[in-house]
């Protein structure tokens, strides 16, 4: 046998990686030995995989063939583990998580930690990035069992799990609104220091709005047709405050593009500044409800709304669901109902305050 299951692991990481060196570091070697474990499988094997240079690597044909066969040999031997443990009644093996760092902080983590109690023999690993996706796709024993996401995303390679639903609300703090001109529609915006999050390679200056009015009539059609829905989250059913947004985007909307005065790739920076009176910003409802119960921030522009972003829980669409991931998963949803933390009575009552007052702010 010239292949075993940890050269398939080898390559695999090669091309995850790119890089002799990365993978040295990984693996907490010498790049000299990773050098030479790969001159020995390629002698091994009669084929170059690898093309070096000073800085990168790139696989051959050769590398690429094994890279995508041991892809399957190794979902499919995760998956003969899987099946074994589920008829043993045993939650076990390892689970990874990824998750953005502010919601994975503060919610993720503590759940994991609940999870782990619940189920000693899985051993966990939570990763947090500010990315939407982890880095590369990665397979067997690098890939991840969940990515924890707010917003929905349109890619077939993964399988989406509602959470808990998850407005986005234009804020600022009350010293910045009492000097600032007046905010009465998204064009305002203009005049206005806007406070940027720059993530996920998104035109993040293009801020689209919708008129209220107009989502309000087709949210409520929606609401009373899933209403009648058979299996139909429960988390979607909790009405917020600030009547809920149009998942069909057929209503009318306005894009307005801004100039930043800040801007940064940390949502806690950005959040700060806001609390500091620098201007306005864009956040999820998660995030900036308790600002909005205790008066530290104020919801704008009540006439429009910003589209959704739910959170959800992404699983690979490859992947064959474990026991011990459909179990995090539905610990996960649970935490959520009936209604998420960001939608209790306080939070709510304190937005809707903020909302009436916005509306009555002189221009």
């Amino acid at each position: 046998m010239k292949l075993d299951i940890d050269d398939l692991r080898f390559i695999l990481s090669l091309e995850r990686l790119g890089s002799l060196a990365a993978l040295a570091r990984a693996e907490n070697v010498t790049p000299p030995a990773i050098t030479k474990r790969l001159n020995q499988l390629e002698a091994r094997l009669g084929a170059r995989l690898a093309l070096r240079t000073t800085r990168q690597l790139q696989l051959t044909h050769e590398g690429h063939l094994i890279a995508r066969r041991a892809t399957e040999v190794l979902d499919r031997m995760q998956a003969i583990e899987d099946a074994l443990q589920e008829r043993s009644q045993v939650i076990a093996g390892k689970l990874k998580v990824h998750a953005p760092f502010g919601f994975g902080r503060r919610y993720v983590a503590p759940l994991l930690a609940r999870f782990h109690d619940e189920h000693p023999n899985v051993e966990v690993q939570l990763s947090l990035s500010d990315s939407l996706l982890p880095p590369s796709p990665a397979h067997g024993r690098d890939a991840f069992d969940v990515v924890v996401s707010i917003g929905e995303l349109p890619d077939i390679r993964w399988v989406s799990h509602p959470v808990a639903p998850n407005r986005r609300l234009l804020c600022a703090a009350p010293a910045y609104l009492a000097r600032a001109p007046a905010l009465e529609t998204p064009e305002d915006l203009a005049h206005h220091a806007c406070l940027v999050l720059r993530e996920n390679d998104e035109d993040v200056t293009l801020w689209r709005f919708a008129d209220r009015k107009a989502s309000r009539a087709a949210g409520g059609a929606r609401t009373a047709s899933t209403r009648r829905g058979r299996n139909q989250d429960p988390a979607a059913l909790a009405e917020p405050a600030i009547p809920p947004a149009t998942q069909g985007q057929t209503q009318p909307s306005r894009t307005v593009r801004v100039h930043p005065a800040l801007e940064s790739n940390d949502g806690d920076v950005i959040h700060q500044w806001c609390l500091a009176g620098q201007g306005v910003m864009i956040r999820s409802e998660w995030d900036v409800a308790a600002g909005l119960a205790d008066g530290k921030l104020v919801a704008l522009l009540p006439g429009y709304r910003l589209p959704d972003a739910d959170v959800v829980a992404l699983v690979p669409a490859a992947h064959v669901e474990s026991a011990r991931t459909r179990r995090f998963i539905d610990l996960l949803r649970k935490a959520f109902l009936p209604r998420p933390p960001w939608r209790t009575a306080d939070a709510s009552q304190g937005q809707a305050r903020n909302t009436a007052a916005a509306k009555k702010r002189p221009s």
